[in-house]
This record gives structure tokens, C-alpha cells and sequence, in this order.
């Protein structure tokens, strides 16, 4: 259970920089910055991905290291990748009048040479949020890449493993402790569906990191504390969506928020589109 005591450990976070600062109005979706996590669309290149968000109503993406170029190029595009196999991706992102707001999830080592190669694809490619699950040992290097580069670092929470007692940070006061005393910049990634399958209310998760989530993937469940959960459109599982929302907007966070539906992966588009469409049209709970 989290204690809410450590709540007070942030209350003095709410002027920390927020990642939807440098956002346009244009993308929101509704009330909120919001997208889709290109991991959603694996199944297929990052050119297709990106006509696929568009369809689907997204205004925002955030890629994965790995994803095949395009249909006819099939080198992987990560941070290993170069300048001009770059830039057709930028020039299908304005194409479609999306942006690219994360890039993850990307281990982050303690090794300063790879690190400062992740920060410069995201700084090459206008990108703000790193979401890792960083090496525990790397905190001091990615402090430094946060403070040099003006990128922010955002943890992301896998489900907990219970083989796995290593494994921490499906667990949103262990992550609140790595960086409370760290640069302001570095997060958390709120994983609103892993939080689910580990049976943590992710309301509660985000209350408590107030003020450090950056970044998050949004998916609504069939099932609470089941790690075998799979997703439905939003607002019609047991992740309570609502009460996610309304959390995020108690806390003053308005995105980016992403769509990463592991379901029907050949054909999501349509639910995509349905859990966007939700969003549009959500009201938030008033006091």
C-alpha cells in the first residue's frame, strides 16, 4: 500500500518544470496532450505508425528503440541511427502534424558514451522525455545528461515480478525516492495499466508523484491485479480512467498522455481511435 505520508515529500513540487510546457494547444486531445506510444503499432514500420496515430486521432508519439524505418528500409530506428535516416521521419511527423514528445523505453547504463548518444538522438530529433528503467548505478550520469542536454528523465514502471524481488520499479515510492532529491528532471513515466497489474490504484501513484510524472501510457484493463490483463477502449475497464484523469488534472499534469494498446495488435487502429475519442470528449470531475 503506498503511504500517503510520503505524499508530503512533494508538496512543494508543483513549480517543477512540467513536460507539456513547450506543447501547442493543437496537440491536445480534449482536455489533454495526448498520442500514442509507437509500440502500439509494432507490428509495423515507423512510417506506417505514424499514419496510424494520425488516423487514429493523435497529436503526440512516443517512439521505441527498435521499430523497423519503413516498408522498404528495415534498418531499426533507435539512437544508433544517422542524421539522414533521420530525417524522414521528421518530414512525416510535420507531414502529418504530429510531435514527438518521448523516446523510450531505452535502457539507460552507467556509461557515459551510450547515454550521451540517447540525448543527442532525442535533442536531434526535438524530443524531451527519455523514458528508461535506468541501471541503479547511473543516476549521477543521468543527472549530469539532464542538466547539460534540458531533457528530462522519465522512469517507467514494468508490472511487479514476483520471481523477481530485484525488480522496483513497479513500485511508485521506491521510484519517488530515487529522484525526490535529484534534478527536477528527472520523473517518472506513470504507467497507468502496469500499475494496475501489480494492484496499485494508480490515483494513488499519482498523487504521490506529484509534481515528477512527465510522461504516461495509458491503457484500461480487463482485469485489477492481474498481470494477464489485457486492454479494453478507455473508460470501460477496471483501471478507472475517470480517476486517472482526474488525478492528473489535481496534480497539474496535462500530458503527454499515450495510448499503448497491447490488444488486437493487427488491427488496433479502430481502438485507438475509440479510447482517443473518449478522451476528446471527457469531462472532468468539479469540486
Amino acid at each position: 500500500m503506498i503511504r500517503t505520508s510520503l505524499i508530503a515529500l512533494v508538496l512543494g513540487a508543483a513549480s517543477l518544470a512540467s513536460a507539456e510546457q513547450a506543447l501547442p494547444e493543437s496537440a491536445k486531445v480534449g482536455q489533454f496532450y495526448a498520442g500514442s506510444q509507437a509500440y502500439t503499432f509494432r507490428l509495423f514500420d515507423v512510417m506506417t505508425a505514424l499514419d496510424k496515430i494520425k488516423q487514429a486521432g493523435g497529436k503526440t508519439v512516443e517512439f521505441f528503440p527498435g521499430q523497423a524505418l519503413s516498408a522498404t528500409d528495415k534498418t531499426k530506428f533507435d539512437h544508433n541511427t544517422t542524421a539522414e535516416q533521420r530525417a524522414p521521419v521528421k518530414a512525416k511527423l510535420k507531414e502529418n502534424g504530429l510531435i514527438a514528445v518521448g523516446y523510450g523505453v531505452v535502457r539507460l547504463k552507467n556509461d557515459e558514451a551510450e547515454c550521451r548518444k540517447i540525448f543527442e538522438f532525442a535533442k536531434d530529433m526535438g524530443i524531451g522525455i527519455v523514458v528508461s528503467e535506468p541501471a541503479e548505478d547511473a543516476f549521477d550520469l543521468i543527472e549530469k545528461m539532464v542538466k547539460e542536454f534540458d531533457i528530462k528523465m522519465a522512469i517507467h514502471n514494468h508490472p511487479k515480478r514476483p520471481l523477481d524481488r530485484n525488480y522496483k520499479y513497479w513500485d511508485p515510492e521506491y521510484v519517488l525516492n530515487l529522484v525526490k532529491d535529484r534534478d527536477p528532471r528527472m520523473g517518472a513515466c506513470a504507467d497507468v495499466g502496469h500499475w494496475t497489474r501489480s494492484g496499485i490504484k494508480p490515483a494513488d501513484a499519482i498523487r504521490l508523484l506529484k509534481g515528477r510524472i512527465f510522461d504516461s501510457h495509458i491503457k484500461d484493463l480487463t482485469e485489477f491485479g492481474n498481470t494477464k490483463a489485457h486492454d479494453m477502449i478507455w473508460g470501460t475497464g477496471k483501471t478507472d480512467i475517470p480517476s486517472v484523469l482526474n488525478a492528473f488534472a489535481e496534480i497539474g499534469f496535462w500530458g503527454p498522455l499515450h495510448a499503448e494498446y497491447e490488444h488486437n495488435w493487427e488491427t488496433n487502429v479502430d481502438d485507438v481511435t475509440q479510447c482517443l475519442a473518449w478522451l476528446k470528449n471527457f469531462k472532468l470531475a468539479t469540486k
